[in-house]
């Protein structure tokens, strides 16, 4: 079981993710923190495996309480970032931040749950168009028909698994794409993350961009 702390200070969309999660089967909730210092408090006493984080709440905002939970736990739960508010520096500061993920509330119920799922694994995760919103913010892009000189340290299998995942597939809608088995996929996964430097998608993502490799408009999901 997924062991999953919600923090929001709204009391009825913290029933309705509880709901949500005991739904699905693989996940139980360890508990409720209408804001961020009670968060803090229920992790050190519940130890999450996955958080659900509000960027906005009384006395202790998301942003902070992500901040010091990643900081000072030897083993932290992942968290995931939930907000109505998709503004561009909320992404940016959720990512410095230390979130694995950052989903907008309208996301239906099905993507929640498979968001959890996604960085329990220890992998990353954006909303797409999140995704698309920052790149265009933050990455200096190529001029065009420059050639970045790192792909050259990726093979062209490499290269099209990570223009997948910069499309928004999974690993299994990518084994599925390509028709691989997903351990063959995680290894070309680890592969191009080394060769780059990265230590997960969200990076792997903005240097896909970065390095002109996909274009700004390839996120469809």
């Amino acid at each position: 079981m997924i062991r999953v702390l919600i923090a929001d200070d709204q009391a009825l969309v913290r029933a309705g993710f509880r709901m949500i999660l005991e739904a699905a089967g693989d996940m139980t909730v360890v508990g409720e923190a209408e804001n961020g210092l009670q968060a803090l408090a229920l992790i050190g006493q519940h130890s999450p495996d996955v958080v659900l984080m509000d960027i906005r709440m009384p006395e202790l905002d998301g942003l902070e309480a992500t901040r010091r939970v990643r900081a000072s736990r030897t083993a932290p739960p992942h968290v995931l970032i939930l907000t109505t508010f998709d503004t561009d520096e909320f992404v940016y500061e959720a990512l410095k931040a230390g979130a694995a993920g950052f989903l907008l509330k309208t996301a239906p119920p099905a993507r929640l749950v498979d968001a959890i799922r996604v960085v329990n694994t220890g992998e990353a995760l954006l909303a797409p168009s999140v995704t698309r919103r920052l790149i265009e913010a933050y990455v200096q892009r190529p001029s065009p028909g420059t050639t970045h000189g790192i792909l050259k340290k990726l093979t062209a299998r490499e290269q099209e698994v990570l223009k997948l995942i910069a499309s928004g597939l999974s690993n299994n809608e990518i084994a599925e794409h390509l028709v691989l088995s997903q351990a063959t996929v995680k290894t070309h996964i680890n592969r191009l993350f080394a060769k780059l430097g990265v230590r997960d998608r969200v990076h792997a993502v903005v240097l896909a961009y970065q390095t002109g490799l996909v274009p700004s408009d390839t996120v469809t999901r």
